[in-house]
């Protein structure tokens, strides 16, 4: 039996404790920039899931490449684990159809246009915080009357994180290390939900 390769080994290691560090580094704003603690913030999201649930809320997640995977995965957990209406809106017909007709910069925020009520929650989450659809799709949102998450990284100015009503960031320029991070937040969130139904 061949034993690991030790300069592996270490080098997992190493990314381990970068990516503990980036968990650890993770800042949630409000409007006007405030921070509370983020284990604060997070119970706040907690609740907001909760009202979101109980007011029978349809919660929308949005996200391009590895962020749309991390959108149908906290839409699994959110529906299965948490038993709220969730869903993403990245079918491919429908997107190709958006993006075709309309571009592909507003396709989302086409879709939510028709789709969202006063009331619904949205889930943005873009690694760098500046793809236009994701950004174009809070505004539509908000304007629609909802209230919008938004999970980003990258630098701490990025114009996503402006948009939301909490703003969950990660400070990394890892693309990796975002996108499992986003995933970690979202999937804490559903456990959560689960353990207080």
């Amino acid at each position: 039996m061949n034993s690991p390769d030790s300069a592996m080994v270490m080098a997992l290691d190493a990314r381990v404790r970068q990516f503990a560090g980036v968990m650890e580094s993770a800042r949630v704003t409000r409007p006007g920039g405030e921070a509370p603690a983020t284990e604060a913030a997070m119970r706040d999201l907690l609740a907001l899931l909760k009202r979101w649930r109980e007011a029978g809320a349809t919660v929308y997640v949005i996200g391009n490449g590895g962020s749309a995977a991390v959108a149908s995965h906290a839409v699994t957990d959110f529906l299965n684990v948490g038993r709220m209406r969730a869903t993403t809106v990245h079918d491919s017909s429908l997107m190709t159809c958006m993006a075709n007709d309309f571009g592909y910069e507003v396709a989302y925020a086409n879709i939510l246009k028709v789709m969202a009520r006063p009331g619904d929650g949205l889930i943005a989450i873009s690694s760098s915080g500046r793809s236009r659809n994701i950004t174009n799709a809070v505004a539509a949102f908000r304007e629609a009357g909802g209230t919008a998450v938004t999970l980003s990284g990258f630098a701490p100015d990025n114009p996503l994180r402006a948009l939301g009503d909490y703003n969950v960031w990660l400070d990394s320029t890892d693309y990796g290390f975002v996108e499992i991070g986003h995933q970690f937040v979202l999937h804490n969130l559903a456990d959560r939900l689960r353990v207080g139904q």
